[in-house]
């Protein structure tokens, strides 16, 4: 992780906003934010440091949701992920990736910040049910955040696979962006790692794809391919050595 760190921080300006580990909850937090801009005009800059890893990572699971549907429609995956990708490059990098000067420092209407912020306090509030702070050493320290943070960036590429109109070809990426995110934000050790299943799940799901597909297209579709294959599996296997002369085998046969 420190190696990947390393050359991350050499390949992206990184804007010098440290992230705070969510030891609270992602309500307190943003109802603290909430008080913090009251009365003066905040610029992103400020408004990002405040709000930190846990309002990025609710953000990252937002853009996560509607491939929660069988389907997405083509380059989806990419306008979204590009987000979802530079929020998961800042959680393991523990900093925001760089940004444009001028957008940082422009100034936001307070009483908007208040009112968007206000929003997410309920928002949240409604979920913190459903997950708390649990198994506590799986966000303990900012190397563990970072370690969560690429299973974020492989979930992510994983989503951005060119897999278009495949069913469900992203929904189970998704799930497992929606788990990391909500389990690191919420500090909920077992969420994170249901996350971390349906992670592998999808390297798996999306692997095979990635070799199945290209494999159905070279063959000249999917009923050339049936074809193909109904008529190797009907073939007669008895006059072929299968085990390249070796006598031992032939006998044992």
């Amino acid at each position: 992780t420190a190696f990947l760190r390393h050359m991350l921080n050499r390949l992206l300006p990184m804007t010098a906003v440290q992230f705070r580990n969510p030891e609270i909850r992602l309500s307190e937090a943003l109802e603290a934010t909430r008080i913090a801009v009251t009365g003066h005009r905040v610029t992103l800059r400020e408004l990002l440091g405040l709000v930190g890893e846990q309002g990025l990572l609710v953000f990252c699971a937002v853009l996560a949701m509607p491939f929660l549907l069988p389907v997405t429609l083509p380059f989806m995956s990419t306008a979204l992920g590009l987000p979802m990708l530079l929020i998961g490059i800042a959680v393991v990098l523990n900093r925001l990736p760089w940004l444009p000067d001028r957008l940082l420092d422009h100034a936001l209407p307070s009483e908007t910040v208040q009112h968007v912020l206000e929003r997410a306090v309920h928002s949240a509030d409604r979920f913190e049910h459903l997950v708390r702070p649990r198994l506590l050493a799986l966000t303990a320290t900012p190397i563990v955040n970072s370690v969560n943070g690429v299973i974020v960036v492989l979930a992510v590429l994983l989503l951005m696979a060119p897999l278009p109109l495949v069913p469900f070809a992203n929904t189970l990426p998704g799930i497992g962006i929606i788990l990391l995110c909500l389990g690191m934000a919420e500090r909920d050790g077992i969420v994170i790692l249901l996350g971390y299943g349906v992670t592998l799940l999808s390297a798996l799901f999306v692997g095979t794809l990635l070799w199945f597909v290209p494999l159905v297209i070279a063959s000249g579709g999917p009923g050339a391919y049936y074809a193909a294959f109904s008529a190797q599996a009907g073939e007669d296997w008895s006059g072929v050595d299968l085990w390249g002369g070796d006598e031992r085998f032939v006998q044992n046969g």
